[in-house]
Parts: C-alpha cells; structure tokens; sequence
C-alpha cells in the first residue's frame, strides 16, 4: 500500500472518528489484531446499493465497565452509573457522486418513540439493555430508532468508549488545544485555570469532549455556565474531531511503529456491525481518499429544549430536560447532510386517521381539515389523554409505509417526528397523533444551518451559491394554516443547535 493511501487512510478514520481505523489496519498488519475487534449482529441495517451513499452510525458508549479507579473517580464507576447509553451519535454519510463526506449529530436527549411500541424515550437509552437482550446492550434497536423515527437508513455501526478514545490521542502522542479563556466542568474533571495553546493527553481530551456543565470566566472573572449543556458538547465535539483530523493530516502517522501502537490501542475496545469488512473500508479509503475532514461539513438536527430546571413529565414519569424536534428544518437538515430527499408521493394515495393527543380540542379538527385540504385521506378518529404538557406531535405508521410518513411530515411543521407500530388500531396505515405545537401546509422553506468552512459549500450547493435562509420552524408554524394558539400549554424553547464556535470553545491552535 503507497504512503499516499496509508496517510488518507488514518484521516478518513479520523473523519468517523478514528474507530474504523481499525478494520483498515488489517490491510497492514494483518488478521490478529482484527481478530480482537468486537462484533455485533445489526438485523436492521439497510444494504448498501452499489453508487449509492453509506451511512454509518457512530456512538460514543458512555458505558463505565472497565473504568481504572482514576477514571472512575472522575466519570463515575459502573455501579454508580449503570447500563450503557449512546453518549454521542453521529451519521457519516459518504456520498460517491460528490465524493463528499459530512457529520449529522443527533441530540441524546431528543424524545423519540421506541421501535414497535407507542412508548417514548431518549434516543441515548435505546443502547440500554433489556430483558430480551438478556442484559446486554441493544445497538440494534438503536439502529432501528434512528431508522424508523428519523427516516435515515443506516449501513454500518460503529461504537467506541472511553478506553478507545483516550488510547487513539495517546497513541497520536496528544492532541494540542487552544483555550481562549478559563473552562471547568466539575462532572467531566476538566479544569483550564489559563488561556493558551495546550497539549492533551487522553485522559484530558476526554473531560473536553465530556464535557456538558461547562463553566466559563469572563474577562471580569466571572465564571458563567454555557446555557445549552449537551447541545453546546456537540458543537465542541464537532470542533475537536476538525482539530484531530488536521493533526493526524500534518503528522502523516507513515511510521510503521506508531500505526500499530495506534491500532493496539484501537482493537480491543472498538465494536463492530459484523458485516463491515475490511475491504469494505478499504473501498471507502480509495474512494474518498481527497476528502477532508477538517473542512467536513457538519450539523445538529433542530431542536426545541423542554423540561428546564423542573423536568419533562411524560405519562407521570419525570425524565428530567428533553429535546423536541423541529419541522421543517429537521427535514432539511437531514436533506443536507444525509441527502434524503421527501418522497413524491400523491396525499390522495396516502390513508391518514387523526387521533387528538393535543390540550386544544379544536386542533385535531383543523389539523383533519387542513390534510384534506391537501388531498390526503385523513380522518378525524377519536382523541386519547394527552401523555405530557406539551404533548409532542407523532406519525405512526406500519410496516412498509415509511415513505408515506415521511410524505405526510413534509407537510407538516413544529414539534412532530415519526414511529413504527406493528398496527396503528384505527384501520389505517398512518396515523397522526396531534400534540400541541402542529400546523399544516408549511409553505416556507426552513432555515439552513450548515456548518462548513469558510469557502466550502454545503453538500448540494455551490460555491457561488448559500444555502438558503428564512423562517424557523416555529415561525412556520406560526404563519401556517390551518393553525391554532393553545392557552395554558408550555411551548418549547427553539434552540439554535448550529451556531458558530462561541468565544469560550476550545479549537485549534494558532498558526
């Protein structure tokens, strides 16, 4: 294998967050080392197409099995902190007509249905084991909830956890970070007393990435919490795998020495689905092998916060601060950076009974009206008790009619997302649970928020183009119709999930 191809090797890995490292490793070292990867069955994985885009679906096990006692002290031990939950979840979608690759980000505490059930829950707790999985962790119904909720198929699984991600900056010889001002976070150990460039070692990068109470000093010396907690981690994370990959690119990682300490370092603690095969990521080495991950673009799927300091209470259960999606942006991000387009589908052929979940007794009825309006076959068919104030919006549909559901959430706009059920019970095919932030017929095109480096256009743009700006979600809603102002029910705070580096975030070194 030539140097050149050796070295895209180590930054695509990077790009997808250095685990599929490596599986390309084996092309250099052989099958003892890949033999010690660990392996798991994804029955709901979707095959790739030849000339078709892969998605692979990156997580961050939050799991604290395995933890030295130094690192426990700071991340907690296994019995403090039980189970195991998709800290970080990340789409790499590798599309072979652009040779681009681009980062999605999906918000762990984004309140979702669980696959085959009217039930909902964080995403991040879809790893969590169950009594059917006989204790073990479930990667495959987390496969399955970002599939059937978010209409994003999913090729491959890749998961990592602290010992993986501490062993690869190690191994790399550190990571150096700039700091523009003081930051702490008491949960994660992260302590930066003074601005400057720095060098970090594993363990230190992780209290970075970790980090979701962060604290920062003005320059009065005042120590202010970062309002977003987990939403402003996954900026950061974002910003720290651009730093990685840039250093990895500068080092070359050509000495034959360091790339298999590197990989000794990456084997025993990486998870695999077991159909991802070296050749395959050999395959996506050649293809993109002049992509850079330093200039990736990247994005957080929108969101509206809800909860705050008293928590979310959805049927009588408190789950502390969730996050709402947001229509129609979400729709387009993932266009964006997944590059799923909205199916075209007739609303004449599409059978919809809506079902009122709201506090309003009038919006279901102006929901039913507005999708007949559309030409959609939809009826008005009862109403249940409403789960949680607010009450989120869900499309339920059954097997074979995902496309359908995602039809009929381009039409729609505001706090809605989608999920599979063996049967809706009302004698169709979809149904249409209203909650209280809805409106039909959205006829404004959401806000773009792509984050790309300066010069680099978004995927499906060009270099003279911008993506498009105008209105948000909820101010869509607002000028939809039909649409209706539901009093005595607490609306979601909109949430800019794509914003620019804030002065605090720690990023790359100065040249």
């Amino acid at each position: 294998m030539s140097r050149p191809v050796r070295i895209t090797l180590k930054v695509l890995a990077v790009l997808i967050a250095v685990a599929v490292l490596a599986i390309g490793g084996f092309a250099l070292y052989g099958q003892i080392l890949l033999d010690r990867v660990h392996r798991v069955v994804i029955k709901s994985e979707v095959p790739q197409q030849s000339g078709q885009p892969i998605n692979i679906l990156l997580i961050g096990n939050n799991t604290r099995t395995g933890l030295n006692p130094a690192e426990a002290k700071s991340f907690g031990s296994a019995s403090q902190v039980g189970g195991g939950r998709a800290d970080v979840s990340m789409i790499a979608h590798f599309d072979p007509k652009t040779k681009q690759v681009t980062l999605l980000s999906i918000p762990r505490d984004l309140f979702m249905p669980i696959p085959g059930t009217k039930q909902l829950q964080r995403v991040d707790a879809a790893l969590n084991p169950t009594s059917k999985t006989g204790g073990q962790e479930n990667p495959d119904q987390l496969v399955r909830t970002i599939e059937y909720d978010l209409g994003i198929p999913i090729q491959h699984y890749v998961e990592l956890n602290f010992d993986t991600f501490q062993g690869v900056v190690n191994a790399l010889g550190g990571i150096r970070m700039y700091f523009p001002m003081p930051v702490r976070d008491k949960e994660s150990g992260l302590n930066v007393t003074t601005p400057g460039c720095r060098t970090l070692n594993g363990f230190q990068a992780l209290q970075v990435v970790r980090a979701r109470h962060l604290d920062y000093q003005t320059p009065q010396g005042v120590w202010v919490r970062d309002p977003l907690g987990d939403l402003s981690r996954t900026r950061r994370d974002h910003i720290f795998l651009k730093v990685l990959a840039e250093q990895v690119k500068a080092k070359g990682l050509s000495n034959p020495v360091q790339d298999l300490k590197l990989l000794q370092n990456v084997y025993p603690y990486l998870t695999l689905d077991s159909a991802f095969s070296e050749s395959e990521l050999l395959s996506l080495v050649l293809t993109y092998r002049h992509a850079d991950p330093a200039t990736a673009p990247t994005g957080t799927l929108p969101i509206a916060f809800e909860g705050g300091n008293t928590g979310y209470v959805y049927n009588g259960a408190n789950y502390g601060a969730i996050v709402f999606p947001q229509e129609p942006a979400d729709t387009q991000m993932i266009a964006q950076l997944a590059g799923l387009a909205t199916p075209s589908i007739a609303p004449s052929s599409i059978r919809v009974a809506v079902v009122n979940g709201s506090h309003s007794a009038a919006l279901a009825t102006q929901t039913t009206q507005g999708l007949q309006a559309l030409g959609y076959q939809a009826t008005q068919a009862g109403s249940v008790a409403p789960t949680a104030n607010p009450a989120e919006s869900i499309i339920y549909y059954t097997p074979g009619n995902i496309t359908k559901a995602e039809a009929l959430k381009a039409s729609l706009g505001g706090s809605v997302i989608m999920g599979q059920v063996p049967s809706t019970g009302y004698g169709a095919p979809i149904e249409l649970l209203v909650g209280d932030q809805l409106a039909v017929a959205i006829k404004v095109q959401a806000a773009s928020a792509v984050t790309t480096t300066t010069g680099v256009p978004a995927p499906g743009t060009t270099a003279a183009e911008k993506p498009s700006t105008s209105t948000t979600a909820a101010q869509a809603a607002k000028s939809a119709s039909p649409s209706v102002t539901i009093p005595d029910v607490t609306a979601p705070t909109q949430v800019n999930t794509n914003q620019s580096p804030e002065p605090w975030d720690p990023r790359a070194c100065p040249a």
